[in-house]
């Protein structure tokens, strides 16, 4: 165990001395700022002057240091982070009192930049360390949320009912959504419209379409999923999601709802699922792509 530099300790007493003018306020000062509290009690701080006082406090603190080392460090750090001076001002001659003060602050500094600096600095990396290892399990936890995930999928996939596998995959859906923080809502009905889901992604809400048949999704479909945008407001935008892909027919579709809407397909999900690219990356370049180009679809394929 490193001991205290006794220029260190020195310049302690002098700080003690002069940031209070008072016994009183140097005993309830030092009282605050240790733990062993019953130390304070033993000095007979009455009768005896405060340079007296503190002196022997520290020496009984010295004489001991694996009881008192924390409580000594303690003191170090209050004194040194000791910026009001204003009580001094009800003194006489306050003005060089408070001048002391602060020079007897700023020279205990001086003593002990180099400890605290270290114990700053391992803090400091203490902090990082433990906000690295959030993080980690902060990962992890996600990892295992993914796996859950394609755990599921593996499941769908072998589903031979088209109907049932259609069901499966929207709850898929809804749960991808769920893992990139999208506030999803599952499939809900209104007047009389069937729709798959529904999510919000960079402030702009979003209504799902999810198709998981044998044949590539056509022109009808999308048309369909077109008139159903369009009843929404017009801030409201269409992610249809077709696991067999789409006909050339449909990629060629026109008309203003079509261009309120983007398209993924098998090809998509699937790297999303191994982690190739996130979701909400891969959504930000199909709308972006879209709005730049008055082309829904754009290929995963074409972006990694």
């Amino acid at each position: 165990m490193k001991k205290f530099a006794p220029e260190a300790i020195l310049a302690l007493k002098e700080a003690l001395t002069h940031i209070y003018w008072t016994r009183k306020d140097i005993q309830q000062f030092v009282y605050h700022a240790i733990d062993n509290k019953m130390l304070v009690t033993t000095i007979d701080w009455a009768n005896s002057t405060k340079e007296e006082s503190v002196s022997i406090l520290l020496n009984r603190m010295m004489a001991k240091q694996n009881v008192y080392r924390d409580d000594i460090l303690r003191l170090f750090d209050a004194a040194i982070h000791f910026k009001d001076f204003n009580h001094l001002k009800r003194w006489d001659d306050s003005d060089r009192l408070i001048k002391n003060a602060k020079n007897a602050v700023e020279a205990l500094k001086e003593q002990t930049a180099g400890y605290f600096e270290m114990k700053e600095e391992k803090e400091r990396a203490e902090k990082r360390r433990a906000a690295y290892q959030a993080m980690q399990k902060e990962k992890e936890a996600a990892r295992a949320k993914l796996s859950t995930i394609k755990d599921s999928f593996s499941r769908i996939a072998a589903i031979s009912d088209f109907q049932k596998r259609g069901y499966a995959f929207e709850a898929f859906l809804n749960d991808i959504f769920e893992y990139y923080d999208l506030d999803p809502r599952r499939s809900f009905k209104i007047l009389g419209e069937q729709i798959d889901g529904a999510f919000t992604f960079e402030n702009t809400d979003y209504i799902v379409e999810a198709k998981w048949q044998k044949n590539p999704v056509n022109a009808g479909d999308l048309y369909k999923f077109a008139g159903k945008i369009q009843n929404k407001l017009k801030i409201t935008m269409g992610l249809f999601i077709s696991f067999s892909g789409y006909s050339s027919e449909a990629l060629k579709v026109d008309g203003p709802g079509i261009k309120s809407m983007i398209l993924m397909d098998g090809n998509d999900i699937m790297a999303v699922l191994d982690e190739r690219i996130d979701l909400t990356d891969l959504m930000y370049r199909k709308r972006r792509h879209a709005s730049e180009t008055g082309e829904i679809f754009l290929s995963v394929w074409r972006i990694l």
